[in-house]
């Protein structure tokens, strides 16, 4: 990579560590070869040269530690172990969508600020993200392809069970409940462009002292007459849903100082969610390495991307922790859109544990029953309709090694997101002891829900099938 070095802070303000921080955190980056390294990995992968390799600590597979993996083959637990990692990073690219676009929308901001080497460093993330977004596309696409066959296509279930999230099936404070309600009803509607309208007008209106922040890149699409793009996959779009939520909150990050840098406590929330698994990965390719063994393709792409992501991280850091510190003091008003967002990615991605995967932290697994049952189905396992709900009963319903994996994970991510919140203080206590995310770390609140919710999806599926 080659890009023109360049400090540019405040022209009033003589130089601060945060800014010293982020020219480093530029420097570094830009003099990095990661990115190329992940581009020749994912151009040259096949399967078929990394099938017989565990890809990271057998801990993370699918189904680790559940009565189904103690008794399956050598080749199924490989198997296992792949469709995690592509269970993991295709959720990983969908959130690095959103990042792309929200890298933009703040980009904006800060170059109005005067923060241009700022802008830059979030202009190479961007380019970054992108190489990392083809990357797990094309090898989580192989892999499935190769291991699943056409159960990895097949139709979804008949009633998009696929599609239904624990937010549909779990109980929500009320007035998150209402408020998300309000947002889904005027977008699934045709009063939808009247809706974005509004959220625009709001946004602007309750920050109209900073007119002059506004961003570039939201100008551009005002004046084309397009919608902030989002997602419902990734870990915000997962967090903060529905669409038209996610673009107000884009509206306020895009028109404020203090919102724009206070987007990054957001964005740190995933950067922590993925390295509380691929700080693993990457030791697990450290140690391939000293052994002088043999290293997949797919480790060595995890282990360059927590690299790369090392920046991106330190960039979250700084803005989250320290950047808005430059910046006026936030109104009620900013201060009540910050928590918001960050009290939504607590209940919409922490609130819970899986039997399935040790790093997913959703309240429950309902929306992944229907991958599992696929799976069940596929050539690894070739089971039957009655033979798949008998294992699948076992294992997300009955509590076993794998729960108690997922509650050792939760609890450390929750002590890490912890001791970065606690500094920052204009958040809620809820937020800032993270307390939603401590109601979600108990294996028998998981194994009641699932109980529960099984039975909806046996039901299902069992009249899918007569």
């Amino acid at each position: 990579m080659t890009a023109q070095l360049q400090t540019s802070i405040l022209p009033s303000e003589k130089p601060r560590k945060d800014i010293k921080l982020i020219e480093s955190t530029y420097k570094s980056n830009t003099l990095s070869d990661y990115t190329e390294k992940i581009e020749h990995l994912y151009k040259n992968f096949k399967y078929s040269n990394n099938s017989n390799h565990y890809w990271n600590e057998p801990e993370l597979s699918m189904l680790y530690g559940t009565p189904l993996y103690e008794s399956a083959s050598a080749s199924q637990k490989l198997a296992l172990n792949h469709v995690h990692w592509f269970g993991m990073y295709n959720v990983v690219a969908a959130s690095e969508t959103e990042t792309i676009a929200y890298n933009q929308i703040t980009s904006g901001v800060f170059s109005a600020c005067g923060y241009e080497t700022l802008a830059r460093e979030l202009a190479l993330e961007t380019h970054q993200e992108r190489s990392h977004i083809n990357a797990f596309h094309k090898i989580g696409y192989m892999t499935m392809k190769d291991l699943l066959g056409k159960e990895a296509f097949k139709a979804p279930l008949k009633g998009k069970l696929h599609q239904l999230t624990s937010q549909d099936v779990v109980q929500s404070p009320t007035s998150l409940r209402l408020l998300k309600s309000l947002f889904l009803k005027c977008e699934n509607s045709s009063l939808a462009s009247s809706q974005y309208n509004f959220l625009r007008f709001a946004a602007k209106k309750m920050l109209k002292q900073n007119q002059q922040y506004y961003s570039q890149y939201l100008k551009e699409l005002d004046e084309n007459n397009k919608f902030i793009p989002v997602s419902t996959t990734g870990l915000i779009g997962r967090g903060i849903s529905p669409k038209s939520l996610q673009r107000f909150f884009a509206f306020n990050w895009g028109s404020s100082p203090f919102l724009a840098s206070q987007y990054y406590s957001v964005r740190i929330m995933a950067n922590m969610v993925l390295k509380n698994t691929e700080h693993g990965i990457s030791k697990y390719f450290k140690s391939l390495a000293k052994k002088g063994e043999v290293i997949p393709d797919p480790t060595a792409v995890s282990h360059y991307h927590f690299l790369d992501e090392s920046f991106h991280s330190t960039t979250s850091l700084v803005l989250a922790r320290d950047l808005y510190k430059n910046f006026s003091p936030p109104t009620a008003y900013e201060k009540y859109i910050a928590n918001l967002a960050i009290y939504m990615m607590q209940c919409g991605i922490l609130s819970g544990i899986s039997a399935t995967a040790p790093d997913r932290y959703y309240a429950d697994d309902y929306s992944l029953m229907y991958f599992v049952y696929r799976l069940l189905q596929s050539p690894v396992f070739e089971m039957s309709t009655q033979d798949a709900l008998y294992w699948m009963e076992k294992c997300f319903c009955q509590e076993h090694e794998g729960f108690q994996m997922a509650a050792k994970y939760h609890q450390r991510l929750r002590l890490d997101m912890c001791r970065f919140y606690e500094n920052l203080d204009y958040l809620w206590p809820v937020n800032r002891e993270m307390r939603v995310m401590a109601t979600g770390g108990s294996v028998d609140k998981a194994v009641q829900n699932n109980i529960k919710l099984f039975q909806d999806f046996s039901k299902l599926v069992t009249s899918e099938n007569l």
